[in-house]
């Protein structure tokens, strides 16, 4: 046993004394308002610091509508500052001039529909953690919670121009999970990745998916009825969840807050507008559907997925604002994406609504600029005179829009992220690749320097990078 003198022991008894009397006379925390938000699974990415750029001499597509021949962007601290042809070159010694005479400059490009890190490379079943497909709605998943940062397709997406994308869980449930926003950036944790400030998104699908899986389990739902009995019960339950917290806030009902349910807790996120709806739908049948259920329970669709039939109901779609995420050539892979037309997107385009290139696909995203310019083709070969400065916007500030981070990111504009690509020919040309980009001002690709040519944790030592060394091993 250690001794303790008399003196020592009654200083301290003094000052536990004081700590206690100090912690009871501060005020208790009797409202859920007083209580410190949650910080948990908060962004906690940071731009990288880099020097001041100038491109100069290059043309520009600001997806702001604008298309600049010899052109100039100006970057510094990770914002834009200027753009246009009458860039004063600022005198600050640690600026990099770049004379990008014969090339162009866009956006960084923007993925509205990934699965990059929940369904990654190497493509084993061990790491397969995109659908959760133990009930129909497992709004209680999150798609970051499977998000592996070291999916070396990361890279390849960032080689193709693409400097943000969100992640959604898979189509297999009725509402599938949260979705999370990312910047394509190498990191050792999601949350080093995560878009700051974007608002989650929720997965739901419709169709085929869901009644294939549970109706092959011997449960509901079986049928398309049942998937719209499905999406109806869980709104009722969340409207009325929604209203057991609001009761509590203010001051009603026994005083004890509701027990915390985190499906619940998202769906009332969504009928709060915290949540943004990405509805995975084929037919503009059930699209139509969809925005009946949204009307019933007074909440708003952001976008319809891959929705193949969008161009039957394209007026509608931008009467209600609702964007649509579209391939530029995929379909016919099950019957309900069998009615598509390869002027899909244009036909929405000119009917006034949000039209987005999106992938699904860890290929695609790498050539999302070669879609839309398929896409482009397709509307101009129907006569309707689509232009570049146009159809880039469909691979950056239409799917910023639709992730509710347009105000941050998307376009070139002053004051917003420097998220910028250097292309070495018109990005809508199959011979043109991505040459650097920048995001958030740093440089994060370069196609000629491998120092900027990131490598994730997983693929070193899987092989050898050293190019030179590879081609005089075969000869």
């Amino acid at each position: 046993m250690i001794k303790v003198p008399a003196k020592t022991r009654l200083t301290l008894a003094a000052l536990i004394s004081a700590a206690f009397l100090s912690a009871c006379d501060k005020p208790q925390k009797e409202d859920k308002k007083d209580v410190e938000p949650n910080t948990a699974f908060e962004s906690t990415y940071k731009a990288h610091s880099y020097h001041p750029v100038l491109i100069e001499n290059a043309t520009i597509l600001t997806a702001a509508g604008d298309k600049i021949d010899k052109g100039s962007v100006l970057f510094k601290d990770g914002k834009i500052v200027a753009v246009g042809t009458d860039v004063e070159t600022p005198t600050d010694d640690n600026l990099e001039v770049i004379d990008a005479n014969g090339k162009w400059v866009t956006p960084g490009l923007i993925d509205v529909h990934s699965h990059l890190g929940v369904y990654p490379a190497p493509g084993v079943d061990s790491a397969a953690d995109g659908n959760e497909m133990t009930a129909p709605v497992t709004a209680e998943v999150w798609a970051e919670h499977s998000v592996w940062p070291h999916d070396p397709q990361f890279e390849l997406a960032l080689a193709g121009g693409v400097t943000s994308m969100q992640i959604l869980p898979g189509s297999a449930n009725l509402i599938g999970g949260r979705t999370v926003t990312l910047k394509n950036v190498p990191a050792r944790s999601v949350m080093e990745m995560k878009f700051p400030g974007a608002p989650h998104g929720l997965k739901m699908a419709c169709g085929e998916n869901p009644k294939r899986v549970y109706g092959s389990k011997g449960r509901s739902p079986m049928t398309r009825m049942a998937n719209i009995a499905g999406f109806r019960d869980a709104w009722i339950k969340a409207a009325d969840y929604k209203k057991q917290w609001e009761d509590y806030e203010n001051g009603e009902g026994n005083g004890k807050p509701p027990k915390r349910d985190l499906q619940m807790e998202t769906l009332a996120g969504v009928l709060k507008g915290e949540i943004l709806i990405h509805n995975h739908c084929y037919r503009a049948d059930e699209m139509a559907l969809m925005l009946e259920i949204a009307d019933e329970f007074d909440f708003l669709i952001s976008t319809f997925h891959h929705a193949v039939e969008s161009y039957k109901i394209a007026d509608k779609l931008a009467e209600n604002n609702v964007c649509s995420a579209l391939w530029s050539d995929w379909w016919g892979f099950k019957q309900e994406a069998f009615d598509m037309v390869p002027e899909n997107v244009a036909l929405v385009e000119k009917a006034g609504a949000c039209a987005i290139v999106h992938s699904d696909s860890p290929t695609g995203i790498q050539h999302l600029n070669k879609d839309a310019a398929k896409s482009m083709a397709s509307g101009n070969a129907m006569g309707m005179e689509i232009t570049p400065e146009k159809a880039i916007e469909w691979i950056t500030i239409n799917p910023a829009k639709s992730m509710g981070i347009g105000e941050q990111t998307g376009s070139l504009e002053v004051g917003k992220m420097a998220d910028v690509v250097l292309w070495d020919g018109n990005p809508f040309s199959v011979y043109s690749k991505a040459e650097k980009v920048f995001i958030d001002g740093a440089l994060m690709y370069d196609r000629h320097d491998e120092k900027y040519q990131p490598v994730s944790d997983f693929q070193l030592g899987q092989y050898d990078f050293d190019v030179e060394a590879q081609e005089e091993a075969a000869l």
